[in-house]
C-alpha cells in the first residue's frame, strides 16, 4: 500500500507550488483556472497544448476518452484533489495509467448530462462521456439511487464544512455571516437550482441570523444586483473575488485551504462551528456503466488510507456514521 506514496507527493507539490517567477498579483493567467500546472490533466500523450486561460479554458474536463475505462462524474467541490487521488489509484490499479477521464461540474449538472446519455456542450465542442460513478453529497446519491440512476448502496468517504472566502487582505472587512446582508456588500453565491452546497450555506445563513439573514442573501440582494448566483463556484468564487467583482462568498473550507496553497490572492472568515454545517460526500456506481469493476474499485479507494491522507491535507474529515447528522 505504500507504493503510491511518491507519486502522491509528487503531485502534491506540483498542486501546491505556483509556476516559477509567478506572482498571482502580477501575473493575470493566474487569475483563471486550470491553477495546477497540469496536474491535473491525466492522459499521457498531450499533443498539441492549447489553453488561452480566460478564453479557451475546460478546467472542468480532465483526461482521454479515446480510450478511457474509468469515467467519473465527481461534484466540482474537490477538483483540486482529483490529481492525487487518480496519481494513487493508478499506482494501485497501473493497467488503468492514463484511462481515467473526469469532469468536476456541479452535481446538478452532472445529474443533467447522465441523463442526456452522457452528451454534453461546452462553447462549441460536443461529446459525449457516459458516466462509471457519480459521486456527490450523501443526499441527492441516495436520491438516485431511489429513482434508479444509480446502483446502491450510496458510499460515504469523507465531510466537509464551510468558510467565507474573500480577496487577499479582505477589503471589505467581512467578519462573519451576517455581514453578508450588509448593504452594497459584493457576494458571489452558489445557486441553489444545481449546487447542492446552497443547502448547507442556507442552513448555516438561518442559525446567524433566521430567515430574515437567508432572504436578505438569497432573495433581497439577488434582486438588488449585490449577489451574483454562480454556475460553478468552486471556479467562479475565487476568480470574481481575484477580479475584484465581488467581496465575499461562502465556499467549502477544503476550495479556501486549496487556493491559500497554490498562493493565490484569496482568503478565508472561518465560521464558527455552532452555527457551522457539514455536508457528507458519497457516490455509487451509475446504472449499466460500461466499466462497473473499475467504478467499484475506484468506490472502495475512496475509503482506503491513501485516499483519506490526501483528502485530510485539504481539511476533509473522514466520514463517521455517527458523527455526521446532516445528509445533505
Amino acid at each position: 500500500m505504500s507504493r503510491p506514496l511518491p507519486a502522491v507527493l509528487s503531485c502534491l507539490a506540483l498542486l501546491a507550488a505556483p509556476p516559477a517567477g509567478a506572482d498571482p498579483r502580477r501575473d493575470a493567467d493566474r487569475t483563471f483556472p486550470p491553477w495546477q500546472g497540469g496536474a491535473n490533466a491525466p492522459a499521457r500523450d498531450k499533443g498539441l497544448e492549447f489553453t488561452v486561460h480566460e478564453a479557451d479554458n475546460l478546467a472542468d474536463f480532465h483526461g482521454d476518452l479515446t480510450n478511457a475505462r474509468l469515467i467519473l462524474y465527481v461534484g466540482g467541490n474537490y477538483f483540486f484533489a482529483m490529481a492525487p487521488l487518480v496519481a494513487a489509484f493508478e499506482a494501485l490499479h497501473p493497467k488503468l495509467v492514463g484511462l481515467i477521464y473526469y469532469e468536476t461540474i456541479p452535481p446538478g449538472l452532472l445529474v443533467r448530462q447522465m441523463r442526456a446519455d452522457g452528451r454534453i456542450t461546452v462553447g462549441n465542442m460536443t461529446w459525449t462521456a457516459k458516466p462509471d460513478a457519480y459521486l456527490a453529497g450523501l443526499g441527492a446519491v441516495e436520491r438516485l439511487v431511489r429513482e434508479g440512476d444509480l446502483v446502491g448502496p450510496a458510499i460515504p468517504y469523507v465531510t466537509n464544512q464551510l468558510t467565507i472566502m474573500v480577496p487577499k487582505g479582505n477589503p471589505a472587512k467581512v467578519t462573519g455571516l451576517a455581514d453578508l446582508a450588509r448593504p452594497g456588500l459584493r457576494l458571489a453565491m452558489p445557486n441553489p437550482e444545481f449546487e447542492g452546497v446552497a443547502r448547507q450555506i442556507k442552513a448555516a445563513l438561518r442559525k446567524a441570523g433566521g430567515e430574515e439573514l437567508v432572504r436578505s442573501v438569497y432573495e433581497t440582494k439577488v434582486a438588488e444586483g449585490t449577489t451574483t448566483l454562480t454556475r460553478m463556484h468552486h471556479r467562479q468564487t475565487p476568480v470574481w473575488l481575484m477580479q475584484g467583482r465581488a467581496d465575499a462568498g461562502v465556499t467549502w473550507l477544503s476550495e479556501a485551504v486549496f487556493q491559500a496553497e497554490a498562493n493565490l490572492p484569496t482568503e478565508r472568515v472561518d465560521i464558527p462551528a455552532d452555527l457551522n454545517e457539514t455536508g457528507v460526500y458519497a457516490g455509487a456506481a451509475v446504472k449499466n456503466a460500461a466499466h462497473p469493476e473499475e467504478a467499484r474499485a475506484w468506490l472502495d479507494f475512496l475509503r482506503g488510507a491513501e485516499a483519506r491522507a490526501i483528502f485530510t491535507r485539504y481539511g476533509f474529515k473522514t466520514y463517521s456514521a455517527d458523527g455526521t447528522p446532516d445528509r445533505n
